[in-house]
């Protein structure tokens, strides 16, 4: 684009905003908070989840441990962000080689593309889930770690506290901070193909293992 093309545009978008036209009211009725229980909640993000072709356990803090390993296999290598909370991994982390990424990609220990490419696996915590429609909310808290740790890896654990599932899209929204680099996860990777025959794993994860936690 040319410097006076450029200039042209930017004159054009002054002179339609010199009156300052306000916005107009946006209409709210839709509804924002729930009238569920907790238990039933819960069981509307599992079965969305599931019908996304997600695998879905429900453990306890005694038991996390080992559904993780569980998940893992014997001899996966994986990564966790820096933030994530180690009582929940089995306790042969050592053996199992697990790497610890820091949350920003400038640091000289942070993962490659490339390595993360050659990673089995990811675990992370997770923000906030809406039951409503089958998402979990990542935003890059250090519990949660970069996108890429959770974009490159072909197996996703993800920990989703009980406390931090809610029906409706607006009680999830309210508690993501606005700045933060949200990924919006339902179900593992997925796409159709030009014949409408579904793809899976083709940006992110091909696998998805959501623990509900509490």
């Amino acid at each position: 684009m040319s410097t006076d093309a450029k200039t042209e545009i930017l004159e054009r978008l002054a002179g339609a905003l010199s009156d300052h036209p306000q916005a107009p009211e946006i209409p709210r009725a839709y509804r924002r908070h729930s009238e569920l229980s907790r238990e039933e909640i819960v069981d509307m993000l599992e079965d969305r989840l599931l019908d996304y072709k997600a695998n879905v356990f429900r453990e306890s803090a005694e038991t996390v441990a080992e559904r993780i390993a569980t998940q893992l296999g014997a001899s996966a290598r994986y990564v966790i962000p820096e933030g994530f909370d180690t009582a929940l991994l089995p306790e042969d982390t050592a053996a199992r080689r697990v790497i610890v990424d820091p949350n920003d990609s400038r640091r000289a220990s942070a993962l490659s593309v490339r390595e993360l490419n050659r990673v089995d696996a990811v675990v992370t915590s997770s923000t906030v889930s809406c039951a409503q429609t089958g998402t979990i909310f990542l935003s890059g808290r250090p519990d949660e770690g970069r996108r890429a740790i959770t974009l490159v890896p072909d197996h996703h654990i993800c920990i989703v506290p009980l406390d931090t599932v809610f029906e409706l899209i607006p009680e999830a929204i309210a508690r993501v901070e606005p700045t933060a680099p949200t990924t919006m996860i339902s179900g593992p990777s997925a796409t159709s193909d030009i014949e409408l025959e579904r793809v899976e794993g083709v940006h992110g994860p091909r696998t998805l293992d959501v623990i509900l936690l509490g």
